[in-house]
């Protein structure tokens, strides 16, 4: 997934992106969704996948309001939607 946050940096140095976030948050919610499913008692961890995946709406939905190539261009290298 880091490879994923690389092809989508800006410049060699860039970590604050929002296309970046989104990389970095999905692969969160990737590794928080695993761990749920195996300890589905852990109330924190759901708190913390819950809050990943509206911090990610909402960076989309900025990109998506003010920057569409580049919306377009995270959603199809991270497979987010169809």
């Amino acid at each position: 997934m880091i490879s994923k946050a690389k092809e989508l940096a800006i410049h060699d140095k860039d970590t604050g992106s929002s296309e970046i976030q989104v990389a970095l948050l999905t692969e969160k919610i990737e590794t928080l969704s695993k761990h749920i499913k195996q300890f589905k008692k852990d109330k924190h961890s759901s708190v913390g996948l819950l809050k990943a995946v509206n911090r990610r709406k909402k960076l989309l939905e900025y990109l998506k309001k003010n920057k569409k190539d580049s919306y377009k261009n995270v959603l199809s290298k991270l497979n987010l939607r169809k």
